[in-house]
């Protein structure tokens, strides 16, 4: 009963409520109890071991026989089960992705737009070509908001030489079901999020269509299983979501978040299926391992060194404008300027080198740094492939359609210019491994980094840097710190 000039109802009872529903509880607990009882079910409170007193006779004989005889029963051994990879182990990622290849109908390599020669998979392309069941391979390029249009348009053209390229923008505000819902009242601030760039995404339409029209042409009544492949952190899982439109793969810039196969329904014909990233071969180039390998996230190799071979392959000044630091000697010296630019400080206000090396790595690795590479001109076929292999993966598409797709979704993304972007030198395909025997388990072991090491140049001034620093001493973060205080106090 509510009452005048409160807020809330009572919670108060008459004295009679109260005891009938104690006497109602109290019954239905014995009901149980006796119930219980009948089926024979052991009573709660566990009978306890009384032991042997110690006012009884030959005690010490009495437990040593009992000891014996517990010793004596026999134990039934269970067959021993021959122990497999375990879950997230390397062997376990490799079987995953053969699975992946071999239940699918249809292929899709994601290749990093930035990198796509870098991102492509020798070995993995021949596998799907020399496996049966008359298997497609497509190529998707994904980050194409992260550069230039002119050079997507030359990959495009070079990349289409060999299997078909679908052109791909991912939105980066995919939210799960009960989010939307829970935010579908405020439809304001929705359509201005929604037009957003990072909410964008360019390509799912294109890719769907091409995909539903192969499927109504193959003459299988059963759902096209479509693979998704590719390095870590290329956009697989990013293109899944996109193409579903709600969060049914984790995705993030941590790279290697997927461990195991996941099928995604996003069409009545359609089915996609989510795997783990490719495994890089040891045997690749140092650029090549920083970006597409989890060798950083393994302990295998410092994260300091990972930005010193970048930094190597890149241009001097474009990495300063587009950080925005000043002139800097080395890779130590420029993650010091980093760090004091993103705030990355230490108790004391000393810069955090490895934070800093952290964050580097996530933008080369994320979609959020644009840098390019130029598109081979004139390349020849690989060995595995032939003119009719590709007349053959070509075959059964609608070619037309997606061309007038690719062009329409250049239309679309909105891509950064040449000027503004970094440009890399491309260290060609990446070796992966694919086979589970020639994937080997190692332990982490971190190498020491050398804090002193040269900008390329030209070879007179690296002698010189050379001789300057074998004279040097090195130096730690906060003797940087100090010495970028007193000679450029003027850059901060």
């Amino acid at each position: 009963m509510k009452r005048p000039k409160l807020k809330k109802a009572s919670k108060r009872v008459s004295c009679s409520k109260r005891y009938k529903i104690q006497k109602k509880v109290k019954d239905h607990t014995r009901k149980l109890r006796k119930e219980l009882k009948k089926k024979g079910g052991a009573s709660k409170r566990p009978k306890k071991d009384l032991g042997v007193p110690n006012s009884a006779p030959f005690k010490e004989e009495v437990l040593r026989e009992a000891e014996q005889r517990r010793q004596e029963e026999v134990v039934v051994e269970q067959p021993e089960k021959e122990p497999g990879p375990d879950k997230g182990s390397k062997q376990y990622l490799c079987s995953e992705l053969n699975k992946v290849i071999d239940a699918s109908d249809v292929v899709i390599e994601v290749l990093d737009a930035r990198d796509p020669m870098g991102c492509r998979c020798p070995q993995l392309e021949e596998a799907v070509l020399q496996r049966g069941g008359n298997k497609k391979l497509l190529l998707v390029l994904s980050k194409i908001d992260l550069v230039p249009k002119e050079n997507v348009e030359k990959w495009i053209q070079c990349l289409q030489l060999e299997f078909p390229v679908v052109a791909f923008k991912a939105s980066q505000q995919i939210q799960d079901k009960t989010v939307r819902a829970r935010k579908s009242r405020i439809v304001a601030s929705n359509e201005v999020l929604d037009r957003s760039r990072a909410a964008a995404c360019s390509g799912n339409g294109c890719l769907s269509e091409f995909l539903s029209s192969y499927a109504t042409k193959t003459e299988n009544e059963a759902q096209l299983k479509v693979g998704v492949v590719g390095f870590p952190n290329v956009g697989k899982s990013s293109l899944i979501n996109s193409m579903k439109g709600i969060l049914a793969c984790n995705a993030g810039v941590k790279r290697g978040i997927t461990k195991s196969m996941q099928e995604v329904h996003i069409l009545k014909n359609v089915k996609l299926i989510d795997s783990p990233g490719i495994m890089a071969a040891p045997s690749n180039p140092p650029a090549s391992m920083a970006l597409r390998s989890l060798q950083v996230e393994e302990g295998a190799v410092s994260a300091h060194e990972a930005v010193r071979t970048l930094l190597k392959q890149c241009d001097h000044s474009q990495i300063m404008l587009q950080y925005n630091v000043p002139d800097f000697r080395n890779s130590l010296e420029f993650l010091t300027l980093f760090a004091k630019k993103r705030g990355y400080l230490q108790k004391g206000g000393i810069p955090n080198a490895e934070q800093a090396s952290t964050a580097f790595l996530d933008d080369w690795t994320g979609a959020k740094l644009s840098y390019y590479c130029k598109a081979s001109e004139n390349r020849d076929l690989p060995a595995y492939m032939s003119a009719a292999v590709v007349a053959e993966m070509q075959n059964g598409w609608d070619l037309n359609s997606l061309k007038m797709g690719n062009e329409g979704t250049l239309k679309d993304v909105k891509c950064p210019s040449q000027a503004g972007s970094i440009g890399l030198t491309s260290k060609g395909p990446t070796a992966g491994l694919l086979r589970v025997e020639d994937v080997t388990e190692e332990k982490p072991l971190l190498r020491v980094v050398e804090i002193s090491e040269e900008r390329p140049a030209d070879a007179a001034s690296e002698r010189a840097e050379q001789n300057d620093e074998n004279n040097q001493p090195e130096q730690t973060p906060e003797e940087v710190t100090e010495a970028n205080g007193t000679s450029r106090g003027a850059s901060y």
